[in-house]
């Protein structure tokens, strides 16, 4: 019997708590994506930098002018510019997956506390429920015995009128002699 409370118990926090844990698991899916788009664009822009530096429009092709050096500079500044941005959204990302991980553990901490809580009143009711069948035993065996008094009582009144009887059938039969 304790055990189909606890499982009940169970299932109904499993399915509560589920709805939850898709909203929290959506808004880490959105942001995880959100890094994983920011780290490929960032692997483009580095392409981009490292066609940028074997670019070489000076003289014959043989030498990089200052333009194509300031290009693949700027290309550069735009790579660590993305790195911040991919800094940032990664934080973002740690935190949410921090605050899963402190919602998960208060959750459990939370359900761990109510089945703690249902397993006591299970054992209280359970405790109750082993007194009344014990005073309803008593009350059943003292009802035997008051039976067994009342069957006695009156065992005891019929054998009394029985003997009145016969003594008032004798006394009777001796006078009408």
């Amino acid at each position: 019997m304790k055990n189909i409370f606890y499982i009940l118990f169970v299932l109904l926090i499993s399915v509560k708590s589920s709805r939850a844990i898709e909203i929290d698991t959506s808004s880490f899916e959105v942001q995880r994506a959100k890094v994983n788009a920011l780290l490929n664009e960032r692997t483009q822009k580095f392409g981009a930098f490292d066609t940028s530096l074997s670019k070489k429009t000076g003289i014959f092709g043989l030498f990089k002018t200052n333009a194509d050096m300031q290009k693949s500079m700027d290309i550069l500044k735009e790579i660590i510019k993305h790195d911040n941005k991919i800094f940032i959204e990664t934080r973002k990302l740690l935190t949410i997956k921090d605050a899963h991980a402190v919602k998960y553990q208060q959750l459990a901490n939370q359900y761990d506390d109510q089945v703690t809580a249902y397993m006591k009143t299970i054992s209280k009711l359970q405790a109750e429920n082993e007194k009344l069948r014990s005073h309803h035993d008593d009350l059943k065996n003292e009802d035997r015995s008051d039976n067994i008094i009342i069957f006695a009582l009156s065992l005891s009144l019929m054998a009394l009128l029985f003997i009145v009887y016969k003594q008032y059938t004798y006394i009777k039969s001796k006078k009408l002699t």
